[in-house]
């Protein structure tokens, strides 16, 4: 694939970018760089390798899910939470409804 002098300038009046001449000259062939070696990249065989988040290893420290951890904000402090709320409806905050 390769990008031809007029879809750099359609790109780059898309993206709001001002380009003179030569500017648009020296772009086209980096442009083209870059495509060449995303696709040379898409020849490399991953079949073997496993999908990853990160390169590497890490471990999330997680705390223990205690119910009531905090006497102050634990559980079973239903109606002190929702006394602060301008709008309590069947034990839950009450929101104005977003999707109509």
């Amino acid at each position: 694939m390769s990008v031809t002098r007029e879809e750099v300038a359609k790109i780059a009046s898309l993206a709001r970018i001002s380009m003179d001449e030569a500017a648009l000259d020296h772009m086209v062939p980096e442009l083209n760089n870059i495509l060449a070696f995303v696709e040379q990249l898409g020849e490399v065989d991953t079949s073997n390798v496993e999908p990853m988040a990160a390169v590497i290893p890490q471990d999330q420290r997680l705390r223990d899910d205690v119910i009531d951890a905090d006497p102050l904000t634990g559980g079973g402090r239903r109606e002190d939470v929702l006394a602060n709320a301008p709008v309590a409806e069947h034990g839950f905050y009450g929101v104005p409804k977003v999707i109509e």
